[in-house]
C-alpha cells in the first residue's frame, strides 16, 4: 500500500503507479493505494520490479507531491527441483585403483534463492551402483568403494546419482542423473616380438626415405597401454646409422626407413637391433619386469647399375664476354659409382642451350665457348650437362651449371636522352641551362665514372660553358655572357663529348639543343620563336603608352569642340537655331586616313548639340 500524508480520507486523492508491470502485473486501488498482483510471479524469471507512485488531485489530476520510487521484491518459495545441467556424465577410473579413488564430480543446480531458507541446499546420494561407488553428499565427488575393480571382468558401470534440495529433509524436491563410469586398462603386460629375427632386402638405388619393411610387437593390453615406440640401438651393428625407425600411430608398427644412401659395393648387408617399448609404463607394476623387447633385423642390399655421379653435382663458372670462340670456360667431372667403373661421356642438354653458345668435350668434360658472348644481351647462362656411361646411355645423370659472363668495356657512354633546353634573351652569365646525365650499358666492377667536355671547335662554345660534376656523374651547362637575341639566332647546337673510365676508354658525342626564348620578369619562358617575337613587340610597353596618349588627345579635342559649340550657340537667334543642322562644324582628328570610318561618331556630336539646345531653351 502507498499513502500520502495529505490524504484526509475524503477520497479527494487518487493514487496511480507507473513502471515495470504497472497496469498489467500490478494494479493499484485509486482510493486506498493498495497494490495487487494480477499475475503469478516467478522469482526465477524476475526477482524484483521497480515502480513509481503518484498522488494526484482527483478533480484536477494535478500531482500533490513529487512521485516516489519503490521496489517490489519477489520472495522465493521451493518450487524448483534440482537439475543436472551438464550431462551426459562419463567418467573413468583405472582398474585396480585403491578404495576412495576419485572418479569424477557431478553437480546439480537449483533455481531457487540460495540466500532464502534451504530451498537451494542440495545433498547427493547413490541410488544405483552403491556397491562399487560412493558420492560425497556435499560436493558430488564420486569415488571407488572397492579396491578390486577389474576391467577384464566388467569394463563399464552405470551409476545413478540423486540430488535433493531442502538439505535432504522430508518434503524436499529431487532430481537424478545417470553417470557412466568406464574402467580403463593399466599397463601390466610388456610388448613382445613374435619372432627374434626379421630379414629384408632393398636395392642400393632406393632413395632416402624409402621404407625397407614393417615389424610389429604384440601387447595384450588395450588403449594407450598398447602404444609403443621403436628404437634402433646405436651400438647395434654395422648399419645402425644407415636406417631409422618410425612408428605408425594407427597400426603401432615399426617402419624401418633408409636414412642414408646405400652402396652395395661398400656394404652389401646391414644388421640392426630393433627395440620396442611401451610409451606409458605404470610404476605400480614395475616388479613385473622391463616393459620392452628386442629383435634383430637384417637388411640385404642388392646391386643396381647406377648412373655416373657429378662431383660436385652443380657449380658456377665465369668467362669474359670478349673471350674468343673455343675459349675454355671450365671442366665438369663425373664417375661411375659401380664396381665396374665404366668410362663416362659428356654432353650438353641442348634444350638448355638452344643457341649452342657452349660446347663440351665428350671425353674430358671441358666446356668451351661455341659462339661470341655479349654480357649486355645475356649476362647469365644456365645450362644442363649430361654424363652417361659410355656403353649404356640410359644410365644418365644431369648437373646444372650457371655461367656468368664477366663484363668488358665495349659500349661507349651516351647522353641519357636527346636533351633540349631554353635560355632567356636576358639571361645572366653563369645561369644554369641544363644538367646532363649519361647511360652506359657496361657494368664495371668499380662502378661508372664519366667525364664531360665540349667540342673545342664548336661555334656555340663562346656562349656556353660545361661543368663536370664528379660526385654524381653529371654535367651542368651554364651561360657565359649577358643576353641573347633570338632575331639574330634563335637556336644553338652544343656538341658534348662523354668519355668513360675504361679500360679501354670509350666516348661518344651528343648534342644539346638550346633555344633562345622570350621570358617574363620572373624568368618564366613565354615564347621561343621569332613570329611570337614580332607579335610581342607590337604590344610592348612603349606601344601601349603611345596608344594611350593618342586616346587622351582625342578626348581633349572632343571636349574643346563641345565647349566652342555651346559658346557659339548662345549668340544665335531663334531663326538661326532652325538652320543649325545645316551648319558645318570643322574639326581636326588624327586618324587612320581615308579608310578610317570609325575614328569619330557624328551622331555623338549631334546628340551633344541637341543637348546644348535643350539647355538654352
Amino acid at each position: 500500500q502507498i499513502h500520502s500524508d495529505s490524504d484526509e480520507g475524503d477520497g479527494a486523492i487518487k493514487y496511480t503507479i507507473s513502471g515495470e508491470g504497472a497496469g498489467t502485473i500490478f494494479l493499484i486501488d485509486e482510493l486506498t493505494g493498495d497494490i495487487h498482483a494480477m499475475e503469478r510471479l516467478d522469482r526465477e524469471q524476475k526477482t524484483f520490479y521497480t515502480l513509481r507512485a503518484q498522488a494526484r488531485d482527483r478533480a484536477t489530476n494535478r500531482l500533490l507531491e513529487p512521485e516516489s520510487e519503490f521496489i517490489i521484491k519477489v520472495q522465493d518459495i521451493n518450487d524448483s527441483e534440482p537439475r543436472f545441467l551438464h550431462g551426459p556424465y562419463i567418467g573413468s577410473v583405472a582398474e585396480l585403483s585403491p578404495t576412495g579413488t576419485s572418479v569424477m564430480q557431478v553437480m546439480a543446480s537449483d533455481a531457487d534463492d540460495p540466500t532464502y531458507g534451504s530451498s537451494a541446499r542440495l545433498v547427493y546420494s547413490v541410488l544405483d551402483g552403491e556397491h562399487h561407488f560412493t558420492v560425497d553428499p556435499k560436493t558430488g565427488v564420486i569415488r571407488t568403494a572397492v579396491p578390486d575393480l577389474d576391467r577384464e571382468s566388467q569394463e563399464r558401470y552405470e551409476v545413478v546419482i540423486q540430488a535433493t534440495d531442502m538439505a535432504g529433509q522430508l518434503g524436499g524436491l529431487s532430481g537424478s542423473t545417470t553417470v557412466t563410469i568406464v574402467v580403463t586398462d593399466v599397463n601390466d603386460n610388456p610388448p613382445r616380438f613374435p619372432q627374434k629375427m626379421y630379414q629384408f632386402s632393398i636395392q642400393e638405388s632406393a632413395p632416402i626415405g624409402t621404407a625397407v619393411g614393417r615389424v610389429k610387437a604384440e601387447d595384450s593390453d588395450v588403449g594407450e597401454n598398447t602404444d609403443m615406440t621403436y628404437h634402433l640401438k646405436e651400438d647395434s651393428g654395422s648399419g645402425g646409422h644407415v636406417f631409422k625407425v618410425t612408428t605408425d600411430s594407427d597400426t603401432q608398427e615399426a617402419i624401418i626407413v633408409v636414412q642414408k644412401r646405400l652402396d652395395f659395393e661398400s656394404q652389401p648387408v646391414h644388421t640392426v637391433v630393433l627395440e620396442a617399448l611401451n610409451k606409458f609404463v605404470d610404476p605400480r607394476f614395475a616388479d613385473l619386469g622391463t616393459f620392452r623387447d628386442q629383435a634383430i633385423v637384417r637388411v640385404a642390399v642388392t646391386d643396381v647399375d647406377e648412373p655416373p655421379e657429378f662431383r660436385p653435382p652443380s657449380g658456377l663458372l665465369e668467362v669474359q664476354e670478349d673471350a674468343q670462340v673455343g675459349s675454355l670456360v671450365g671442366v665438369v667431372t663425373a664417375r661411375d659409382p659401380d664396381a665396374a667403373n665404366r668410362p663416362v661421356r659428356y654432353a650438353i642438354d641442348r634444350d638448355s642451350d638452344l643457341d649452342q653458345i657452349f660446347d663440351i668435350d665428350a671425353d674430358t668434360g671441358a666446356i668451351v665457348t661455341g659462339k661470341g658472348l655479349d654480357r649486355e644481351t645475356a649476362g647469365w647462362h644456365n645450362i644442363t650437362v649430361l654424363a652417361m656411361e659410355a656403353d649404356n646411355h640410359a644410365q644418365l645423370s644431369r648437373a646444372s651449371l650457371r655461367i656468368r659472363i664477366l663484363d668488358v668495356n665495349d659500349n661507349p657512354p651516351e647522353l641519357a636522352t636527346p636533351y633540349e633546353a631554353a635560355v632567356c634573351e636576358d639571361a645572366k652569365p653563369g645561369q644554369l641551362i641544363q644538367t646532363i646525365s649519361v647511360v652506359d650499358r657496361d657494368e664495371p666492377q668499380g662502378g661508372h665514372r664519366f667525364y664531360f667536355r665540349l667540342v673545342s671547335e664548336a661555334p656555340s662554345n663562346p656562349h656556353f660553358s660545361l661543368l663536370d660534376i664528379q660526385a654524381d656523374n653529371t654535367a651542368a651547362v651554364h651561360t657565359q655572357h649577358v643576353g641573347f637575341n633570338r632575331q639574330e639566332q634563335d637556336v644553338f647546337f652544343l656538341p658534348i663529348v662523354v668519355v668513360d673510365s675504361g679500360p679501354p676508354t670509350l666516348s661518344s658525342t651528343g648534342t644539346l639543343t638550346i633555344r633562345v626564348c622570350g621570358c617574363d620578369s620572373s624568368g618564366a619562358v613565354q615564347s621561343c620563336n621569332t613570329t611570337a617575337f614580332v607579335m610581342a613587340a607590337s604590344l610592348s610597353p612603349g606601344a601601349l603608352i603611345a596608344l594611350l596618349v593618342c586616346v587622351l588627345i582625342l578626348v581633349v579635342l572632343v571636349l574643346l569642340i563641345l565647349t566652342l559649340r555651346r559658346h557659339h550657340k548662345s549668340h544665335l537667334s531663334p531663326d538661326e537655331d532652325e538652320d543649325m543642322r545645316d551648319n558645318v562644324i570643322k574639326y581636326n582628328d588624327e586618324g587612320g586616313g581615308e579608310q578610317d570610318t570609325e575614328a569619330y561618331d557624328m551622331s555623338a556630336l549631334r546628340s551633344l548639340y541637341d543637348f546644348g539646345g535643350e539647355l538654352k531653351g
